[in-house]
């Protein structure tokens, strides 16, 4: 167990009660990550957009937002352990207890497993959480007190006596059986199927919060930060990245050294000419774009940034802003529709570079999201495998002879990886050289056996789990 796993040690301070909006004084470090928590489960909320929201308005001093912080994630991550110690504890599945005690025990379940947080605190004042419900609160009192009288690491061996290897490793390090399946056929497919272990102690390891030195508008080295995987990526410092001018100004950005140099992968494959048309397909929420509309600044290149939805259309039109402030005219198009539509009319052989950062699992991002892992069933990767190749396909018919794709997930699953590029072949696509071109960019980088492409990883490279494979067309 990670020293943030366990979570920092924190004041105990009497709980203000239920949730009114208007009054932030009423909310606390629990009630913050309870709601989180209940969001997610019952209304789809990304964890990463709605916790530092959340945290704000309750004015939460630094210590209970680290708190905060470490509750809400560190649950979301061992969800499915939690909801195993649960229904074990209350003797009925977890589909029956209603959505509110659920995230309510599954962070007093959190607390008393994986932090250092006192049993009678983490009993009593969770339980405070459900007081205006006094049936609920009874229920959960009896529940959470059942976890706290067994070492949860005893109870967890007796659950999983009866499950087969793989449930046990599932359950053992908080994935969904069928994702650590599909990470280790991936594995395999590289000859490094012993590093699972390693993998999935990752994806459970909060990771460092890393930037990116907009070209143009910043310099990588002006805040003396720790380097990253990407060659203008730093590691930011302890504490609310928000804070740092930087960031606030738009010339440096939150973001993955993996995307990163997904997008680098194609803007510097080769030199850019003054006058290219490049095309980010999938573009929301903005920060690829954001770094390709950069590179397109300093190259006297024009890139156009697509996205489906309106709302994700606007989050990249605030992400793109200060590229626009800096270089007023040159900053990208921002255009909304399906990227099915490309490659007809006049977007046909339009474009010289076209990122495709497809719509995935996001099962790469695992250690940032921790939701994502029980968000996704096996049965949605057709339906996904499906739009990447039409995706793909629009993409071709939109490439310039010459031109560039670079074919990007966050994701490791080989239906949404080698089983899309592999069909290149028939829409006229060769793979390049992917390796050798992120290895100019990053030199050392381990990268496994993978032919063309790149397959990324949280325990090798510090990063997420990007796969990038460049296509162009053939000669």
């Amino acid at each position: 167990m990670t020293a943030r796993e366990r979570g920092p040690q924190r004041r105990q301070r009497p709980h203000a009660g239920s949730r009114p909006q208007a009054d932030t004084d009423a909310q606390n470090a629990r009630l913050v990550a309870r709601d989180v928590v209940l969001d997610v489960d019952r209304d789809d909320a990304y964890a990463n957009l709605l916790l530092p929201r959340r945290i704000r308005e309750a004015d939460l001093d630094t210590a209970d937002a680290g708190f905060a912080t470490e509750l809400a994630y560190g649950t979301l991550r061992w969800q499915g352990q939690h909801d195993a110690l649960i229904a074990d504890a209350a003797g009925r599945p977890i589909d029956e207890i209603d959505a509110e005690t659920l995230a309510t025990l599954r962070i007093g379940s959190h607390q008393l497993s994986r932090m250092r947080v006192p049993s009678h605190a983490a009993v009593h004042e969770t339980v405070a959480l459900l007081r205006h419900h006094r049936g609920r609160a009874g229920f959960a009192n009896a529940v959470l007190r059942r976890l706290s009288e067994v070492p949860f690491e005893e109870r967890l061996a007796t659950i999983t006596a009866g499950l087969s290897a793989d449930e046990r490793l599932a359950l053992e390090t908080g994935h969904p059986a069928w994702v650590l399946r599909a990470l280790r056929r991936t594995l395999e497919r590289e000859g490094a199927e012993d590093e699972l272990p390693a993998l999935l102690a990752a994806d459970n390891d909060p990771p460092a919060v890393q930037l990116v030195a907009l070209p143009g508008l910043a310099d990588p080295d002006e805040l003396g930060l720790e380097g990253s995987a990407s060659p203008i990526g730093r590691v930011a410092p302890s504490g609310d990245p928000a804070r740092i001018p930087q960031i606030v100004d738009g010339s440096w950005r939150v973001q993955d050294a993996g995307s990163q140099l997904a997008a680098l992968a194609l803007t510097r494959a080769r030199p850019a000419a003054a006058g290219e048309r490049w095309l980010d397909l999938c573009a929301g929420p903005g920060g690829k774009a954001a770094l390709m509309a950069a590179e397109a600044v300093a190259a006297g290149a024009a890139l156009e940034a697509n996205e489906v939805l309106p709302h994700r259309s606007k989050l990249v039109r605030e992400a793109v802003r200060a590229i626009e402030t800096a270089a007023p005219g040159r900053g990208p198009r921002v255009v909304t529709g399906d990227g099915r539509r490309y490659g007809e009319g006049d977007t046909a052989q339009a474009f010289d570079r076209i990122l495709l950062d497809a719509p995935c699992t996001g099962l790469g991002a695992l250690r940032r999201r921790p939701e994502a892992r029980w968000r996704k069933q096996p049965s949605d990767v057709p339906a996904l495998a499906t739009l990447q190749a039409e995706l793909l396909e629009a993409s071709a018919k939109a490439l310039k002879p010459g031109g560039i794709i670079a074919y990007v997930t966050c994701s490791p699953h080989l239906a949404e990886t080698r089983a899309v590029v592999e069909r290149a072949a028939v829409l006229g696509l060769v793979p390049l050289d992917t390796r050798a071109v992120v290895r100019e960019l990053s030199p050392g980088i381990a990268l496994g056996e993978t032919g063309d492409a790149v397959q990324l990883w949280p325990h090798r490279n510090g990063t997420d789990a990007m796969f990038i494979q460049l296509l162009t067309t053939k000669s």
